[in-house]
């Protein structure tokens, strides 16, 4: 369970609740104290419609978005924002296991150094060449997200059928894990992340989370960022006079998909709200088990395995 602390001034999902760095390093520690395994810190919004990753060129050699000549948060900046935040809650719980929200080779850097121990990038390794190279040298651990284009592309995609979808997420998760293994990160060090949302639109998230499972054949853990989603919103508009369910009130759905995730292959979660999510996830693993043991039974009944 991965609780999450944006130190963003303009995040879609605490408006920037948490941009002081004492007021996050307090969040953190609570989210810990509610069952949190690790931390995931963020220090720029990658909201649809954002300028992240536009200033960068990826290891696909790829220019910026068309007409965006700069991201919205420097490498400095986000370093600035981010490594307080990283120390304070080191000093206060040393053993807290954080991952680092960022695309940039600098940043992961130094918050490697700071004692950050997973890397959890948006890109997959897409929008700065370097970061892979920083997270093999460090031999920290890695997420890698599918993200279909950058946020300021988002708005004009296509819509895509299930199976081009799902060919899609799953040839850009496999180019990631080879960028991967190929700067010499371990395979056992990463996880593979859909990414709801990243360049997903509406109804799409929810053909990829009921054919998530599919993803397991690339020999990886999955982890499932669907924490207050905007499709979630969508799919509550019949409550709220058909239009999308403002953040605050996407809590329930927010459980509701995490537990499908698990129950569809997801290891980790990433969450806003972590003592509902842990005793969620406490009964999706509980069912999960169940359903691994029936198998394994009627598998000794017929006399192999399924």
């Amino acid at each position: 369970m991965l609780g999450v602390v944006n130190v963003t001034p303009d995040s879609f999902s605490d408006g920037g609740l948490y941009f002081d760095h004492q007021a996050a390093v307090a969040r953190a520690i609570e989210l810990l104290d509610e069952g949190a395994d690790l931390l995931d810190l963020g220090a720029e919004s990658t909201r649809p419609g954002s300028r992240a990753g536009s200033a960068s060129t990826g290891a696909d050699g790829q220019p910026p978005a068309p007409g965006v000549t700069a991201a919205a948060v420097s490498a400095a900046e986000e370093q600035a924002r981010l490594l307080p935040v990283l120390k304070g809650i080191l000093e206060a719980r040393p053993d807290a296991i954080i991952s680092v929200d960022t695309y940039k080779a600098e940043t992961a850097r130094a918050a490697l150094a700071c004692g950050a121990e997973i890397v959890n990038d948006v890109s997959g390794f897409g929008w700065d060449f370097g970061l892979a190279a920083v997270c093999a040298e460090a031999g920290c651990g890695v997420v890698l997200m599918h993200a279909r284009g950058r946020p300021a592309e988002w708005a004009g995609q296509a819509q895509l059928g299930a199976d081009e979808l799902l060919k899609t997420v799953r040839e850009g998760l496999q180019a990631s894990l080879n960028k991967a293994l190929a700067a010499g990160i371990a395979a056992e060090s990463i996880v593979l992340d859909p990414g709801y949302g990243f360049g997903k639109r509406g109804e799409e998230n929810f053909v990829l989370l009921g054919r998530q499972a599919e993803l397991l054949a690339l020999g990886r853990p999955l982890l499932a960022g669907v924490s207050r989603k905007s499709f979630l919103g969508r799919a509550l508009a019949p409550l709220y006079g058909g239009k999308t369910a403002p953040v605050d009130a996407r809590e329930t759905a927010s459980v509701a998909a995490l537990v499908a995730a698990i129950l569809h292959g997801a290891s980790l979660v990433r969450v806003h709200r972590v003592r509902e999510a842990v005793e969620a996830g406490l009964v999706a693993d509980a069912v999960k088990n169940q359903i691994a043991e029936d198998r394994l039974e009627i598998a000794d009944y017929r006399g192999g395995p399924m």
